[in-house]
């Protein structure tokens, strides 16, 4: 298991991402690939996306995206290709599997004011996921 954060620094990672309604109903799952590039114990952890760039083959660049500093839902990735939510983006042979359970604090119609920010809490997912 990872104990430091500048362990996960140029890894490859598959992100499983599950999102929640305030009411605790699931609204959509995500998967991404990506690199780590940089770690903070208060930003968090970014990585550089994977993306399809115009030769139909995939590089780890913009755009970022950034984690929560907890590397508890952190785990060691069995070999193999993985397909991501975007079909043409696959990734082999990540280094590490990463699962997080994101939970709307508040359901948009009780936004006070157009345009009011929807809040979300990020809850690592710490039992190893399953792979078939």
């Amino acid at each position: 298991m990872l104990e430091n954060l500048e362990d996960t620094i140029n890894k490859r990672c598959l992100i499983a991402l599950s999102y929640f309604s305030v009411d605790d109903k699931p609204l959509k799952q995500t998967l991404l690939a990506g690199t780590v590039k940089s770690v903070d114990k208060e930003m968090g952890i970014t990585l550089s996306l994977d993306i399809e760039d115009e030769n139909k083959t995939t590089t780890p660049s913009q755009p970022e995206f950034i984690l929560p500093a907890n590397l508890s839902c952190w785990f060691n990735s069995p070999k193999g290709t993985f397909n991501t939510s975007n079909p043409k983006i696959k990734i082999e042979n990540p280094d590490f599997l990463v699962t997080w359970d994101i939970y709307q604090t508040k359901k948009p119609k009780d936004a006070k004011e157009e345009g009011e920010q929807q809040w979300w809490e990020w809850h690592p997912r710490t039992a190893p996921p399953q792979v078939n």
